[in-house]
């Protein structure tokens, strides 16, 4: 079996928060989901538990952190600087804000931050596949 990464993330309105990441990509797992939580499928081993407040304290009695505040920024590669846009427009359609921390452009590779409803910050990105790859040298910044 492959490893396989689930994020858990409490939300506020669990049908809120499933429209958004439907609007990033995600694809809700209906076999593991109810009114308590959605698992949302970015890919064949990444999945996002959302969880109701209810939900996620049963999983620990430390504090769910303030939407003002940011613990961790959890980034997800796509094919190009077109995709990077739209999915950071279709979040903030969504209920998310665009753009909470400054687009990163460095020519070979470019990034933006979004902030789900919850407050967690998403960084989508795109980095030249030969660069990635080890095909190409990661280009010296300019001065």
């Amino acid at each position: 079996m492959s490893r396989m990464i689930f994020v858990n993330l409490p939300v506020a309105d669990l049908a809120r928060s499933r429209a958004f990441y439907e609007a990033l990509g995600f694809t809700n797992e209906p076999r593991f989901s109810d009114d308590s939580g959605a698992a949302m499928v970015w890919s064949d081993t990444i999945f996002v538990m959302i969880l109701t407040h209810d939900k996620w304290k049963g999983f620990t009695d430390r504090p769910i952190p303030p939407t003002t505040s940011s613990e961790v920024s959890l980034a997800l590669s796509l094919d190009s600087r077109a995709a990077v846009d739209a999915m950071v427009a279709a979040g903030a359609a969504h209920g998310g804000t665009a753009d909470i921390n400054p687009v990163q452009d460095h020519g070979f590779m470019y990034g933006r931050d979004l902030l789900d409803p919850d407050g967690h910050v998403w960084g989508p990105f795109w980095m030249d596949p030969a660069v990635a790859a080890g095909e190409a040298a990661v280009p010296e910044p300019s001065l």
